[in-house]
């Protein structure tokens, strides 16, 4: 029987996963020779620096250290930390089962994975994920198995922005019989899809480990059934189909997931495999006439690239994070996500499944041209078509993904063999996977551009990064290319959406980016003069950032105003928005850089600027606004393209309440008073006792009306106590260089963000935060 998952049970199901194994679960009462897959993150040992301590997965060790622009061998891209070497250590009985391997689903990077004192495995890239066959190295007996895991992130630098250094990833303890469902071996596709029915196609690679010949049968949702025989070291595929009618169609408005039921049954009978895989079932297309087009209607890609940090988190993918993470993408109106510039993690494309965000899956950063001395083209030549393989095969069952993407910005653009690299990453793809287009992001950093004709002929979607600009000659030039903007300046965003809107063959943009995130210090930020100037390349960099800024969210989830516009630009029924731009001297003379945008907030508090002009701006698409100051009406502006759906406001400041209207809704910004106290809140009450499970927790600062103040910088010292772990404390101030895993912070604009790691026990968790005002305290269950 094909299972339905409601929109409800999908996230419950996506929340759950953390626990639970993604391929093969066994189930108690059935037979133990059944595969089973069990969360291995619990009670490692580490060592760096000749220190020990126990950490559980999923660890960053850099995350831990101060920036520091004069040691940090990761340099202005990476942040200014460190990398370094790191080990981590294991007991563990050996497990029942013919085969033991472990999967690894991220280490940065070049892990050395040894058991019992021997070497089982390696692993060069950072991003991808990878399994050890342990068997041969385990402990027969009752002794315990000692699993050591050295990480290497010393050759510096290696990665254009942070990458975070060890296990940042979840592990998983895998057993099975010789004779198994192959890992990601399960491939749902859907050729055909109508209103009316759906073709579904159910691919089975089945494995003999074992040194004989096996007989077994593949049953999906005990319907069908089919024999197949394999050879010793053998893998066959044995392929199904069936008709869904009427199906719930999977998009970002109506995620519908179903699930399909895949069993191996030896040649004498008993069942020895069982996974669950959900799918979506959906249909789209790409063409320069049509647009890009989901279960037959057209759409507009609003998109954003995404790094793969969680921020004040640092590396660490706990699953409750990168669920955060798409949920504010989505909360913040974008309904793709370009994952640049690396495969990103399991969690992440569940999410995007369950709550609903297309998704470009992305390789590379770079290929065989270094941009820094030790990137991946140190290990193209030997790893890509195992990295290629890795990010394709585990990821494809996800409906969220609708193109893959080779690289960004290769360097040897201008050389021949550029093409026929290319070809290889593209075959590589297809090898795989060949029900989704390939993409590629391409620049130019000069006048040249024509001459990229034969290398955007290998793909099937043309990626522009800030050159969008060039598509209306493109066009005429060949006019079948389907392109869109893979990378976008913050401030272009009217100018993007409107070449978007008006040309269906430039299908989508993709602003840099959704989210602030940490590494390319600097990039995104204004200045004041007397500040160091320049861009974040400029030589040496901006030591006194170690993060980037052009987030449409900043990193402890507060939406800038310019997210509020992108969003109305793009969707309809936004809320009407305003905010105020800061004035040109106030704090000094401003200066803007290439991802910067205007300094504008949520703030009428502005003294000393009594009396002078201030530009307020409101963001809609009605026709008329009106702007009233302390009930007395300002001013009245006309609305429409032609303004950019921008209501432009200068008056003179002074304090007290600032109301627009417009078609009967309003918005207000009043000037806040003296800080009060501390406002907590956590963006959910509950959460599972699980050990992975997060409390995010919103600090604020408010006046004794409650009203947020949005200068207010109080240092704090947070404390927990009870069903809960103590994990990071930081504002999104890039420049403050204490650690965010201290439980120090002090707030910025108003606000810090705290997180809190779940035990394994249910009951609380109480929180206090103690400050020169008044202590506040919140409590969160755990369940």
């Amino acid at each position: 029987m094909r299972r339905f998952i409601t929109n409800a049970a999908a996230t419950v199901l996506m929340a759950l996963l953390s626990m639970q194994a993604y391929g093969q679960v066994a189930k108690k009462g059935l037979e133990k020779s059944m595969a089973s897959q069990t969360l291995f993150d619990s009670g490692w040992q580490f060592t760096r620096d000749g220190k020990t301590t126990t950490v559980d997965l999923p660890h960053d060790w850099d995350i831990f250290d101060a920036p520091d622009p004069e040691t940090g061998e990761t340099g202005t891209g990476g942040g200014w930390f460190h990398g370094g070497k790191g080990e981590y250590r294991k007991t563990f009985a050996t497990p029942k089962g013919e085969m033991v391997k472990l999967l690894f689903e991220g280490v940065y990077q070049r892990a050395e994975v040894f058991v019992n004192g021997q070497k089982a495995g390696q692993h060069g890239y950072g991003y991808t994920p990878f399994t050890v066959d342990v068997t041969p190295y385990l402990y027969k007996d009752k002794r315990q198995n000692e699993l050591l895991v050295k990480v290497n992130n010393a050759d510096q630098p290696n990665c254009r922005w942070y990458s975070g250094s060890g296990i940042y990833r979840h592990v998983w303890l895998l057993t099975m019989p010789a004779l198994h469902i192959a890992e990601n071996g399960v491939f749902v596709s859907t050729p055909k899809v109508t209103e009316q029915q759906a073709v579904v196609n159910v691919a089975v690679t089945v494995q003999n480990e074992s040194d004989s010949a096996q007989k077994a049968v593949v049953g999906i949702d005990h319907l069908q059934h089919k024999p197949v025989e394999l050879k010793a070291g053998e893998c066959k595929t044995v392929t199904f189909s069936y008709a869904i009618d009427n199906p719930k169609l999977w998009s970002p408005e109506t995620p519908h997931l179903y699930e399909t039921l895949v069993e191996l049954y030896s040649g004498q009978g008993p069942i020895i495999a069982h996974t669950t895989i959900p799918f979506g079932i959906r249909s789209f297309s790409f063409d320069a006439e049509k647009g890009f087009v989901l279960n037959g209607k057209p759409m507009v890609l609003n998109g954003a690239c995404v790094h793969h940090d969680d921020g004040v988190l640092g590396a660490r993918a706990f699953d409750a994070a990168e669920i955060r993470k798409v949920r504010q993408m989505k909360e913040a109106g974008f309904n793709l996500i370009r994952t640049s510039h690396n495969p990103t993690s399991r969690a992440f494309l569940d999410a995007c499944d369950s709550i609903g965000m297309l998704v470009i899956g992305e390789a590379f950063d770079g290929w065989r041209t270094a941009k820094l001395k030790y990137d991946y083209s140190t290990l193209i030549d030997s790893c890509y078509r195992e990295d290629v393989h890795a990010m394709v095969m585990r990821d494809r069952n996800h409906p969220c993904i609708i193109t893959w993407s080779l690289g960004n910005e290769v360097i040897e653009r201008k050389e021949l063999r550029v093409v026929h690299t290319a070809r290889l990453l593209k075959n590589a793809v297809l090898e795989i996977d060949n029900t989704r287009p390939i993409t590629e992001a391409l620049c130019a950093w000069d006048r040249d551009w024509e001459i990229y004709d034969p290398h955007f002929d290998v793909l099937d979607v043309a990626g522009y990064n800030y050159m969008i600009f060039k598509h209306a000659s493109d066009h005429q030039r060949n006019p079948k290319r389907v392109m869109w903007q893979t990378e976008s300046y913050p401030r272009d965003a009217f100018r993007n959406w409107a070449t978007v809107n008006d040309n269906p063959y430039v299908v989508g943009d993709m602003v840099w980016t959704g989210l602030d995130y940490l590494g390319e210090s600097g990039i995104g930020r204004y200045y004041y003069e007397g500040e160091r100037p320049g861009e974040s390349y400029a030589p040496g960099g901006q030591p006194d950032w170690h993060g980037a800024c052009c987030g449409d969210v900043d990193i402890t989830g507060w939406r800038r105003p310019i997210s509020h516009y992108r969003d109305m630009l793009w969707n309809g029924n936004t809320p009407l928005y305003m905010a105020v731009k800061e004035p040109d001297g106030y704090r000094g003379k401003i200066h803007e850089t290439q991802w910067s945008v205007w300094p504008t907030w949520e703030s009428w508090n502005w003294p000393g600027w009594e009396g002078k002009p201030i530009e307020v701006e409101v963001y809609t698409k009605q026709p008329e606004v009106k702007l009233y100051l302390n009930d007395k009406l300002v001013d009245t502006k006309q609305v429409s393209r032609e303004t950019q759906f921008k209501a432009v406001f200068t008056i003179p400041y002074e304090t007290g309440e600032l109301r627009a209207e417009a078609d009967g809704k309003s918005v207000t910004l009043a000037t806040a008073g003296e800080p009060a106290r501390l406002r907590l809140t956590a963006e959910r009450n509950t959460i599972a006792a699980n050990g992975q499970d997060l409390a995010y927790i919103t600090v604020e600062v408010v006046d004794k009306d409650g009203r947020v103040c949005p200068d207010g910088a109080i240092p704090c010292e947070a404390v927990v106590k009870g069903k809960g772990q103590f994990l990071a404390f930081a504002s999104a101030d890039l420049k403050d260089r204490e650690p965010k895993t201290t439980p120090r912070a002090t707030t910025w604009k108003g606000r810090a963000l705290l997180v809190v790691r779940s035990s394994k026990q249910k009951g609380n968790f109480q929180v206090s935060i103690k400050s020169s005002l008044p202590t506040a305290s919140l409590t969160v269950k755990t369940k």
